[in-house]
């Protein structure tokens, strides 16, 4: 991560000496919209918090870590699809439900979902990409989820 903020820092710089008018123009415009953003995207932290609160891990590993492969895989593109949590939890929960016997294709949804699927933020994307773009944008990371756990399942052998 530190090298993409160097490069930034690097890139910003030679554009300032390129065209500082231009750059000044840019950053000006970036501001503008941040600003116009970031009452939405405070809404959308505040209701990722509510729901890391509400969801205790143990709750996940209850539901994912199920004996009937197909109900713990339809729990994980179910639940992954409508909550929403940071990477940096989100995969060593995966961890966690491994340990507790989860499948891999039941992680496999799980996080695949969790990651690409938002129900939650639906109605931020409708604001900004428009309605149609966002129920394709979700529908079609949905299918790519699946895709990717039946391969997951597939490759480790608990699918036949």
């Amino acid at each position: 991560m530190l090298i993409l903020y160097i490069i930034t820092v690097l890139l910003l710089g030679s554009s300032l000496l390129a065209n500082p008018h231009k750059t000044g123009r840019a950053l000006q415009v970036a501001l503008q919209r941040f600003m116009k953003i970031a009452p939405a995207f405070l809404g959308m932290l505040v209701l990722v918090a509510v729901a890391l609160y509400l969801v205790p891990d143990h709750l996940l590993v209850r539901v994912l870590a199920r004996e009937n492969k197909w109900i713990a895989v339809g729990s994980a593109l179910g639940f992954g699809s409508v909550s929403i949590m940071p990477g940096f939890i989100a995969f060593p929960l995966c961890g966690i439900l491994l340990d507790r016997g989860a499948l891999y294709m039941v992680l496999s949804a799980f996080s695949t979902t969790l990651m690409m699927v938002g129900v939650v933020t639906f109605p931020l994307e409708k604001t900004y990409l428009g309605a149609w773009l966002a129920l394709s944008r979700n529908a079609v990371s949905f299918i790519i989820a699946a895709v990717v756990m039946i391969a997951t399942g597939f490759f480790f052998g608990e699918l036949p």
